[in-house]
């Protein structure tokens, strides 16, 4: 399954009132990677993520998925590879129960009810909440409505999973059962957050985007405890990383 590889060649999107959005972005996500993607409100994050699952098609520039061009004509094979999981669960969850909602995707692709109900049950499995299935998504709280958009994307079985701001308005117990999930995927994962504390946690590789291009690539200790990047990119060293403000001693790591 090496060859589950996104490329990103000199991309380039101008939204229609003329706003560059993404300026000339050029790097390779590998086979099994979790990368972080970060930076300010406005930097260009989401509107990658949406060039990746062709949402948006790039002004110039290229993407590549396992060689696979993102174009048009190929829209139904990356989106069976690529799994995006929305900011607002709300614009993912649009059935009547938690099972129709994880179950749109298969029966799109038209499975057999048998094959969909297999997925259904092993993608609510696995983020815990097959209890709620018989539910309505809009009576789910926050966390619940996390994990139901994300089922909803595994039922598809995708190689590479992509999550915008997964933590965004979660309490902390809700945070942490997220993270625990999301250290078990074994997916390639591409997430776009301002979480920082997430990204020191379960990502392997930080990119720092600004102004639409990136400014960084490394290791996310030595990405997020750099105090001039942060600051050039409107960023803070996260929490974890910062000295104690009773005793002014560095965290252990």
């Amino acid at each position: 399954m090496s060859h589950h590889i996104i490329d990103f060649n000199e991309l380039y999107y101008t939204y229609p009132d003329g706003k560059p959005a993404v300026n000339g972005v050029s790097c390779r996500i590998r086979h099994g990677e979790s990368v972080g993607i970060v930076g300010a409100n406005g930097a260009g994050k989401s509107t990658l993520l949406m060039l990746l699952v062709g949402i948006l098609l790039p002004t110039k520039g290229e993407i590549r998925v396992s060689e696979i061009p993102v174009t048009k004509k190929t829209l139904p094979v990356i989106r069976q590879r690529i799994g995006l999981a929305f900011q607002n669960p709300d614009d993912q969850l649009f059935m009547t129960t938690v099972y129709d909602d994880v179950a749109f995707g298969p029966r799109n692709y038209r499975l057999t009810e048998p094959e969909v109900e297999k997925r259904v049950m092993r993608a609510l499995e696995t983020v815990g909440i097959e209890h709620l299935k018989d539910r309505a998504p809009y009576k789910l709280s926050g966390g619940e409505k996390r994990a139901a958009a994300i089922a909803a994307v595994l039922s598809m079985d995708p190689d590479i999973l992509v999550i915008d701001e997964p933590t965004a308005a979660l309490d902390p117990k809700s945070r942490r059962r997220l993270l625990n999930l999301l250290k078990g995927f074994t997916h390639t994962k591409l997430i776009a957050t301002h979480d920082l504390d997430l990204v020191l946690e379960i990502c392997d590789r930080t990119i720092v985007i600004k102004e639409g291009r990136i400014a960084s690539d490394n290791s996310p200790l030595k990405t997020l405890a750099d105090a001039a990047l942060m600051e050039q990119c409107g960023l803070e060293i996260p929490l974890t990383l910062q000295n104690c403000p009773v005793c002014g001693s560095p965290p252990r790591r």
